[in-house]
């Protein structure tokens, strides 16, 4: 996703308990991310999630990202994640 690029960051995974979500967890965490990147001179994030991640993509959306990529065979020879669509979401810093 850096596509050997040093002005890109890229959030790996992010995750909150279930009994801690709609409590401001994950905006502080995604914002901490955002802040260390631009500190580092980042001119994007980035953040891949799927297309059965619906609650992931209106969050980034939320966040002011946009959908950068879609690979629909992103996955292609995972049996465990056959069918799934990669979305890169894209936050321009």
């Amino acid at each position: 996703m850096l596509c050997r690029r040093r002005d890109l960051a890229v959030l790996w995974d992010i995750r909150v308990r279930p009994e801690r979500r709609q409590q401001g967890v994950g905006t502080l965490l995604f914002e901490h991310v955002s802040n260390w990147a631009r500190e580092r001179a980042c001119l994007q994030l980035r953040v891949e999630t799927q297309n059965t991640n619906v609650p992931a993509c209106r969050f980034y959306v939320r966040r002011g990202c946009r959908l950068g990529c879609i690979d629909v065979d992103g996955y292609f020879g995972a049996p465990e994640v056959a069918g799934e669509v990669k979305l890169v979401w894209c936050l321009d810093l």
